[in-house]
């Protein structure tokens, strides 16, 4: 039986163009839509997903490092159909003056990996 739980596939690690790490050793999760990562469901799952990736052994650390982390809230899009996300204003411009495709707000979680 497969594992459904509520926000299993919420956050995905950020491999897309024009959002960097302001720190070191960090890695970058994302997730479509402004979500408030307070809200117990989203949480939950960010902390899972570190989980599962590695970034932390425990769920427990999970939520630990959700605790330091830096929240930022934008927008993406495609740009020229292709299949990778690239930062972009609310109007979908790129800072380098390209349009993007499919405009979708989104939430980046850059949580301190040790």
């Amino acid at each position: 039986m497969r594992d459904s739980r509520i926000g299993e596939c919420l956050w995905r690690e950020w491999t897309g163009e024009g959002y960097e790490s302001s720190r070191d050793n960090t890695i970058i999760f994302y997730t479509d839509d402004h979500v408030d990562v307070e809200h117990d469901v989203v949480r939950r799952a960010l902390a899972s997903a570190l989980q599962r990736d590695g970034s932390a052994v425990t769920l427990g650390q999970g939520y630990g490092a959700i605790e330091g982390a830096t929240i930022s809230q934008g927008y993406v899009g495609e740009v020229d159909g292709s299949r990778e996300y690239y930062v972009c204003d609310e109007v979908g411009e790129t800072l380098h003056g390209d349009s993007v495709d499919n405009l979708t707000p989104v939430t980046w979680v850059e949580v301190l990996v040790e």
